[in-house]
């Protein structure tokens, strides 16, 4: 390995009760390189980067920075001491604007006492601006779309001018020009002498940034190795102990009648009604089968499955689920109908922070086990149990916070929420955001069981090869179209993404 050793984990241990999430973990942080850290949701990386960022202390072990022992107080201690975080989930204040976001508790003051709006404003702008993405410093959060939040959450980590510089997930909800802006940024920062720690389930993306990679499995750092060393099956066999092509789920390959059927949709966008994000679609969904619409960051993949779920108006168009016409019946409504939507944001529109994994779990399908006018707690919690053990969520118990499952497990929990509503049509957006490759073939592999069950499954990637892999048939979308339509047993790689748009050249380079 090349580069000075800025911050080293020595031994690092860190328990939660009796459970050991971090056990006698070394692990090195080098200047001017970036580090991949690779591992399925409660591996331990997320832990190990928040002892390594000041959130949390260790158990046993010790801490060094530039060769001398240190003792992270919290992480205002550490962000003195030149280490930044952007976390996996996004910590931004929706009600703030992102120039309040980004110098939320290290302000600028003109004379010590009066906050100077002008220069933060200016500061945000070339941050934005280094970060190619055209957002007025005024903007509240709110009104972003969610990988725009991403960027100004990746914007307050750069203000610090950090000297170690974490990152969990940090392209989870980015397009793939906008991750072609970070990767420049990154690569600025190392030539800098910045030593970057990047997490990231993405692993051609993360491979592609990586100077050194390590490998966590249930709490313990099992391999290592120089990038130039490894590639993705080394990865996944170190992190789940199976080659890639065992994570494939089994398909169904012959289908019944139509569930799903959409005829001359078209949907506004609603950032700006006078554009349409979906333009007089058209497509079909067959029980037993699974669908991949697939396409760029606004191709209108969101918006489509939004309105098909009833949070979004159709400006014109017909759907049916099972010959039943939908048109301006109401999200409960729809969900009676046989059509459930997994959003993609879990956290703010999927679950409900403050409530147990079991509250969560029959939240949208808690009328059917009203008695009179009261909720029969036995039966709930029977079909809690089952959709427990039939999505097999990893949780102490129903009873348990859903804010102590991994990102996986509480993804696990959406679709065991919209599978209690019996639906005919699973529409699932981007789900397999921020998650781990275990889990993703978990996840896909749900999905599979469905379909073979008679359900129809419409789904939303971004990622290329859960496109090939996860699917009967690919629909690409480009501008709100469909633009083109592929058999998964024969399409190419590079043809479904030359019809999305994307380049091939780069992305081909970047897989090998």
């Amino acid at each position: 390995m090349t580069g000075e050793v800025v911050m080293r984990a020595v031994g690092i241990t860190k328990t939660y009760g009796a459970t050991r999430a971090l056990k006698g973990v070394d692990f090195e942080v080098r200047r001017g390189a970036v580090t991949v850290l690779f591992g399925e949701n409660g591996a331990g990386k997320s832990t190990l980067m928040k002892i390594l960022s000041g959130v949390e202390r260790p158990t046993a072990g010790v801490l060094e920075l530039d060769g001398e022992p240190v003792v992270l107080r919290n992480s205002v201690d550490a962000a003195a001491r030149g280490i930044a975080i952007i976390h996996q989930e996004l910590s931004l204040c929706p009600n703030l604007s992102v120039r309040d976001n980004i110098f939320m508790g290290r302000e600028l003051a003109r004379g010590g006492l009066v906050v100077d709006d002008r220069e933060q404003n200016a500061q945000t702008a070339r941050l934005l601006e280094r970060l190619e993405e055209a957002i007025d410093p005024r903007t509240l959060v709110s009104a972003l779309r969610l990988g725009q939040q991403q960027v100004v959450e990746i914007a307050r980590a750069l203000a610090g001018e950090a000297r170690v510089l974490i990152m969990d997930e940090p392209t989870s909800a980015l397009s793939g020009s906008e991750v072609e802006v970070l990767f420049g940024v990154i690569r600025e920062l190392t030539a800098e002498g910045v030593a970057i720690v990047y997490i990231s389930h993405h692993l051609e993306e993360a491979l592609e940034i990586a100077d050194h990679a390590v490998v966590f499995r249930d709490g313990e750092l099992v391999a290592r190795g120089d990038a130039g060393d490894i590639d993705i099956n080394w990865v996944i066999a170190n992190m789940v102990g199976r080659s890639a092509g065992d994570l494939n789920p089994d398909l169904r390959e012959e289908f019944g009648e139509p569930v799903l059927t959409l005829e001359g949709v078209s949907v506004a966008d609603p950032t700006n009604s006078s554009r349409l994000s979906v333009d007089r679609l058209s497509l079909q969904v067959r029980a037993g089968e699974v669908v991949c619409l697939y396409g760029l960051m606004g191709a209108g993949r969101t918006e489509l499955l939004e309105a098909l779920a009833g949070r979004l108006p159709l400006l014109t168009g017909d759907v049916t689920v099972k010959g039943t016409r939908v048109h301006r019946q109401t999200i409960a409504e729809r969900i009676r109908l046989g059509l459930a939507l997994v959003p993609e944001d879990r956290q703010r529109d999927g679950l409900v922070q403050t409530m147990s994994v079991g509250q969560n779990m029959s939240l949208a399908s808690l009328l059917a086990f009203v008695r009179g006018l009261i909720v029969s707690r036995p039966r709930e919690r029977s079909a809690v149990e089952r959709g427990v053990s039939d999505v097999r969520v990893k949780t102490a118990g129903p009873s348990a916070a859903i804010t102590s499952l991994s990102g996986g497990n509480q993804q696990k929990v959406v679709i065991a929420k919209v599978l209690m509503t019996e639906p005919d049509v699973l529409l699932l957006d981007e789900p397999t955001r921020g998650i781990d490759v275990g889990a993703k073939a978990e996840i896909f592999a749900l999905m599979a069981r469905e379909a073979r069950r008679g359900l129809g499954v419409l789904f939303a990637t971004s990622e290329i090869g859960e496109a090939l892999g996860a699917s009967n048939r690919i629909l690409v979308l480009s501008k709100g179209r469909i633009v083109r339509e592929f058999d998964t047993r024969t399409a190419l790689r590079e043809d479904v993404m030359v019809a999305s748009g994307e380049n091939v050249e780069q992305e081909t380079g970047a897989a090998q």
